[in-house]
């Protein structure tokens, strides 16, 4: 390895799921990372995360010294490098941030490890199981139930077989305050329920309707949102808890109809054991670009099989958090499908080589080596952020 960097780019972005329907002022965060040899070859990563610019710009600079660290190892190593950096962290913590950065070189160091042999990463990984990578999307932010109907019917026109939306988010205000007492108003309580009414009635009784709670909740409100909106039939309530305490997870777990999907918040196997020891999840959604990369995917997939749990990863960011959840999906038997943040996702032609084949919901992967994606570094160059100036005093 000669060099590994991070990018924080900032683009024009929206949660609505058509193409090319961005609201004025809306931008997306994306951080990737760069691996180059002195071969000739570039991996790409990718780490985007969710909690704003501050955590953008910490994360990136996390991975740049990292990647100092890292000049001279050998790029095949990828077994050796994971744990160089994992147990190299122990004392400053392990998961979090020391996840996520070792998440983006190993998704960098596979792509490498794919072109220099010419091969695709699900290739290296066993080989297919399946010949597509089914999927499941979002629709934008649903704030009533007029919104929420003309978003289904676009979801289900597209060919998308299931869909996930949070119909408690745009009321977070109310009754939840700030995610510290995890109570949320009777207002808006009822108003999500009418959203999710609305939302079974415009997809029809054969679409899958998964709901995220995004770790909001105490005890007795996830046990009572889940209950109430199991009358429509919802696929899964999804971290009904925030994750650091599992006994919380299994009281919610044992008092509801719906079934329990978790996996978000988890960095790296050991948080999987009690999970699954436990019988906490009927899916896991670990994040391939926060877990551990790659190599952790694949492990906690198959610790999953071991359980008969499917595993649904959570890859929502960008086209290589798409991709390289895709490339291990495909070698894995228990996969269920894989979450993408909108059902059209022509918006990322622009950042890399190869538009992503989606066909009817189905995800095709290609036989392109590596991840089968490149980002464009003209792109990145022109829409790369400052991280001192741009975040400097912000907070989110």
């Amino acid at each position: 390895m000669t060099s590994a960097r991070a990018w924080v780019v900032k683009t024009p972005w929206d949660n609505n799921p058509g193409a090319g329907e961005v609201r004025e002022g809306t931008n997306r965060t994306f951080v990737f990372i760069q691996v180059d040899t002195d071969e000739g070859i570039t991996g790409w990563g990718e780490i985007t995360t969710y909690p704003g610019p501050v955590a953008n710009g910490a994360i990136a600079a996390f991975v740049n010294q990292i990647g100092k660290w890292l000049v001279g190892e050998n790029p095949e190593d990828i077994e050796r490098i994971w744990a160089k950096i994992f147990r190299g962290m122990t004392y400053v913590g392990t998961r979090g941030a020391t996840s996520a950065a070792i998440s983006g070189i190993d998704i960098a160091l596979w792509d490498i490890r794919g072109k220099a042999l010419n091969q695709p990463v699900y290739k290296l990984l066993g080989g297919a199981v399946r010949d597509k990578i089914a999927l499941y999307c979002h629709p934008p932010e649903p704030e009533s139930p007029e919104h929420i109907t003309e978003s289904v019917k676009e979801i289900v026109a597209s060919g998308h077989r299931a869909f996930k939306m949070d119909p408690m988010m745009h009321n977070l205000h109310v009754g939840n305050a700030s995610f510290l007492d995890g109570e949320i108003s009777a207002e808006a309580e009822n108003a999500a329920m009418d959203i999710v009414a609305a939302a079974r009635e415009a997809a029809g009784p054969d679409i899958e309707i998964l709901i995220d709670a995004h770790g909001m909740y105490n005890v007795p409100t996830a046990i009572r949102l889940a209950n109430q909106m199991a009358e429509w039939d919802i696929f899964w309530f999804e971290e009904p808890v925030p994750a650091e305490s599992w006994k919380a997870l299994k009281q919610v777990k044992e008092q509801i109809t719906p079934l329990v999907s978790v996996g978000e918040r988890l960095h790296t196997r050991w948080e999987f054991v009690p999970i699954f020891e436990n019988g906490l999840a009927d899916y896991i959604m670990p994040d391939v670009t926060w877990t551990g990369g790659i190599t952790e995917l694949k492990k906690i997939a198959t610790m999953a099989e071991a359980y008969y749990v499917p595993i649904s990863p959570h890859d929502a960011s960008g086209p290589i958090n798409v991709m390289s959840g895709a490339q291990v999906m495909m070698t894995v038997p228990n996969f269920y499908k894989l979450e993408t943040s909108r059902y059209d996702l022509s918006g990322y032609d622009v950042m890399i080589d190869h538009p992503l084949d989606i066909r009817e919901g189905d995800l095709y992967v290609t036989e392109r080596p590596g991840i089968g994606v490149n980002l464009d570094p003209e792109w990145l160059a022109a829409h790369e952020v400052d991280i001192d100036s741009e975040f400097a005093g912000k907070d989110s």
